[in-house]
């Protein structure tokens, strides 16, 4: 494989026949679905528009080449994807309950600043809990609220019906220098908002509020 940059677009012109299971979940026509090497939450894959027919290395670069190559084709391409990514909850949902025995919630987007090349769909659960999650950039890129992290109906929204079939773009810039501030904001728990003063006192945190929420999960199924 090539370094570490470009590794997704060599994944995702690859023959998803000749990806190891320790990379591939699952492929289509159109994705294929890796684990996250370093995944940030319990459950954590990238879901890749694959590089074939009209998609290329250089219009599936990042989120912004992607939509601006062609609107009408980038919003087939993300509906397929959705598709694709509601598979894969699926399969979360369900492993979820096999190992946990309730479920939770699954995000879906994008990095708004992604550090690797090649577009590409985080499928994440929110507990966020993971031995990979070491400090302030990786917590705050998948924050829900903070505006880094791209929810997947958010994308869509910037597409319009303009009538006669054509399509509007509504997308912001995506520069850099407008989101890696996000990424320095004070550490804040998604989930209640109380401020946190380092990491290792919010993945603290989080874990409690996971297991309240396992809690409280039991305490339904019993009533």
């Amino acid at each position: 494989m090539s370094n570490a940059l470009t590794s997704l677009s060599t994944y995702a012109s690859s023959d998803p026949a000749s990806l190891p299971p320790t990379v591939l979940l699952r492929s289509s026509d159109d994705s294929i679905v890796i684990w996250d090497k370093f995944p940030k939450a319990m459950f954590h894959f990238l879901l890749l528009p694959r590089i074939k027919g009209p998609l290329t290395r250089e219009n599936t670069t990042n989120l912004s080449s992607f939509i601006k190559w062609d609107k009408s084709k980038a919003l087939n391409c993300l509906l397929s994807m959705k598709g694709d990514a509601e598979a894969v909850k699926v399969m979360i949902q369900d492993e979820m309950t096999k190992k946990h025995g309730f479920t939770w919630d699954i995000w879906m987007g994008f990095h708004s600043v992604p550090s690797m090349e090649h577009v590409h769909l985080h499928i994440i659960s929110s507990d966020l809990c993971s031995p990979a999650l070491k400090n302030k950039k990786h917590y705050n890129s998948f924050h829900p609220k903070l505006g880094f992290f791209l929810h997947f109906d958010e994308v869509m929204s910037w597409f319009e019906d303009s009538g006669n079939g054509g399509l509007t773009l509504n997308m912001p810039s995506l520069r850099e220098e407008q989101y890696e501030p996000l990424l320095k904001t004070d550490l804040t728990c998604w989930k209640c908002g109380e401020e946190v003063r380092n990491i290792p006192l919010l993945k603290s945190h989080l874990e409690d509020e996971w297991k309240k929420e396992r809690k409280e999960s039991e305490r339904r199924g019993k009533r």
